[in-house]
């Protein structure tokens, strides 16, 4: 089972931007920039394309969404999205507010405390549609 698995279940408390039935969109802890988040399946895939092509045009329809939501609320010049996949064996979106290509780099951290975590996040879903 998976950390992210255990984010959808609430084994693991996360600040949680969007969900439905079969997503979920949750404020990244380590971020590259203020905003950045991830979009996963609730199902448990390991790789983005042994998702059946449904379960893939839905988790990008959701990606979508959130990335409109975030563009609504964190200044930046884009939105972002990377999908690698390799630290966390489930499928996960990353959408990150960039202004430079650097802000894309997984070496450059944003810092947040627990405050501006539960803020933002909130923020961010009340502009989700």
């Amino acid at each position: 089972m998976s950390i992210f698995t255990k984010i959808v279940s609430g084994e693991i408390p996360s600040y949680k931007i969007a969900e439905d039935e079969h997503y979920f969109a949750f404020l990244d802890i380590n971020p590259n920039a203020k905003g950045h988040t991830l979009v996963i399946p609730k199902k448990e895939v390991n790789k983005l394309f042994d998702l059946d092509k449904a379960a893939y045009t839905g988790l990008m329809d959701f990606s979508y969404r959130v990335a409109k939501a975030l563009e609504k609320t964190v200044p930046c010049k884009r939105i972002g999205m990377s999908v690698i996949g390799l630290e966390v064996p489930h499928v996960h979106v990353h959408l990150i507010p960039i202004n430079i290509m650097e802000d894309m780099r997984f070496m450059k951290k944003e810092q947040l405390n627990e405050q501006e975590f539960t803020e933002l996040a909130s923020a961010i879903s009340s502009n989700f549609i």
